[in-house]
């Protein structure tokens, strides 16, 4: 029985740690409805004012990316603002042919009269934070506005969020993402619909409370000064991002998020690209939970309720370990419950996982209306995207896990960049790419085989107990067998 129990409490306490975060979850979709009622009236720098016009620096931090900077380079090179109050860094750590294209088109953009500097280090010490950080010693602007290489801005980006500054206080202004390959496919979709929730409901919510946001890592601009009060640029994270921007909000600076300015990008196509992407923001996440939390916890300045969403924001990934353990116990469970009478009273908890469910459901469907409206056909719509994300989420939960356990207990790895791809419309390919991972992760196998410990929860279904069976986790099983093998699948036969 002991074994029962300890199966019971980790089941529980992994269940209650869900509800919990999908209660902060609902307080922030109170938050954001809220926050759309109101007018923003904060004061702005006037830019028809040449007096009023701040210099402004453009960071590109980038390494090996071959397909995408001469869109990049282009595009920027589009922006509308006084030539002669901006400059352009590239900061190249490319170790690959790359180099000279983007050298030669620099030369071109610089022949226009252009303001564009490549800039290149001996090393890739401390990674992007450590390029960040060089680049900024020799900036000229007092703003710095950094986008990763496949972040394509709207000519009038630097209009649009460079007036915000005028209030002193504002550190930050980030903008929310928008995605130029949503359709691609199944991937695609998935992840642009995770985005929109962060990029809607999360930075809103928070933001609109004074609770603590992040920088993003791109599609953003800094105050020069807040970086430096801050602390700077630190690479002992994956996620450098998150942590400079807590610790600029712990000395009190401000982050303005403009939910309505969209800076469209490119999404991974494939799932090689999409599980770098994933291990780096989860462990990172994780890393900066161990750095922060007593930082947050002794603060005099904060509040209360700002301190638990900011934990809560910090041990986001960290919900994977939680989903992947209630998915793992699951199985065990439907059999303890048919097996133990005396226990059943205790399975009361299982429905911790239909409201939680129920929860999320509901505040996805506003960030999903918002991004295709409302009405029953997209409604109609909307349940088949979630619960596909539900599953395919659920399938990520063993690699992301991983990625947890290693950034709480400090093991280091080195940033690993997502490639880029050039990918726009269904017709553009992605198998040529040089920089895709040929080899799959020794993960993939242990994933197919949870799709088949999944298949064999379904089974389970119908033969447990003496009253005909017990379905009541079969949908989940279903869900979670769809995911596993998603995954298990795509990484096997995309060889990527």
């Amino acid at each position: 029985m002991v074994l029962e129990y300890v199966i019971i409490t980790v089941y529980t306490i992994s269940l209650v740690l869900i509800l919990m975060y999908a209660l902060a979850q609902l307080n922030l979709l109170f938050n954001y409805l809220k926050a759309r009622k109101k007018t923003d009236n904060a004061s702005k720098f006037d830019l028809t004012n040449p007096e009023e016009v701040p210099f402004v620096t453009i960071q590109l931090p980038v390494f090996n990316e071959l397909y995408v900077m001469e869109r990049l380079l282009d595009n920027i090179a589009k922006l509308r603002y006084p030539r002669e109050k901006l400059e352009i860094q590239v900061l190249d750590d490319s170790t690959d042919e790359s180099v000279l294209s983007t050298a030669a088109h620099i030369k071109r953009l610089q022949a226009t009269g252009l303001d564009i500097q490549h800039i290149r280090r001996e090393n890739r010490q401390g990674f992007k934070a450590g390029a960040l950080k060089e680049g900024l010693a020799i900036a000229k602007g007092e703003f710095i506005a950094i986008f990763d290489a496949d972040f394509l801005p709207k000519p009038c980006w630097l209009e649009k969020t460079v007036p915000y500054f005028k209030d002193q206080a504002i550190g930050v202004v980030q903008t929310r993402w928008g995605h130029i390959n949503r359709n691609y496919s199944t991937l695609t979709k998935i992840q642009a619909f995770a985005l929109d929730a962060h990029f809607t409901l999360e930075q809103v919510g928070r933001n609109s409370q004074g609770h603590f946001i992040n920088f993003n890592g791109t599609a953003g601009i800094w105050r020069k000064t807040c970086i430096y009060d801050a602390g700077n640029w630190e690479g002992d994270t994956l996620t450098e991002d998150l942590d400079l921007s807590y610790r600029a909000q712990l000395k009190k600076w401000k982050f303005k998020y403009l939910e309505d300015v969209e800076t469209p990008a490119e999404l991974p196509v494939i799932i090689s690209a999409a599980r770098s992407q994933q291990f780096r923001w989860n462990k990172g996440g994780a890393e900066n939970f161990q750095k922060m939390l007593k930082r947050i916890l002794v603060s005099d300045t904060i509040s209360l309720k700002t301190k638990i969403h900011g934990m809560l924001h910090l041990l986001n990934s960290s919900m994977f370990t939680c989903i992947f353990l209630v998915a793992v116990l699951s199985i065990p469970m439907l059999y303890i419950k048919n097996e133990y009478e005396h226990l059943k009273i205790y399975f009361l908890v299982m429905s911790f996982f239909i409201v939680s469910t129920l929860i999320f459901f509901i505040c996805y469907w506003f960030m999903y209306k918002r991004t295709y409206g409302g009405g029953f056909v997209n409604f109609i719509k909307y349940i088949g995207a979630f619960f596909s994300f539900f599953s395919i989420a659920m399938g990520f939960s063993l690699h992301n896990t991983i990625a947890v356990l290693e950034g709480h207990f400090g093991k280091k790895s080195e940033f690993v960049r997502t490639p880029k791809f050039n990918i726009k419309s269904l017709t553009d390919s992605w198998k040529n790419n040089k920089y895709i991972r040929k080899k799959p992760s020794t993960n993939v196998i242990i994933e197919g085989l949870l799709a088949l410990y999944f298949a064999f929860g379904m089974y389970s279904a119908f033969i447990v107990g003496d009253q005909g069976g017990d379905f009541g986790l079969f949908p989940f099983h279903l869900m979670l067998f769809i995911g596993f093998g998603y995954v298990f699948f795509k990484s096997i036969f995309s060889k990527a």
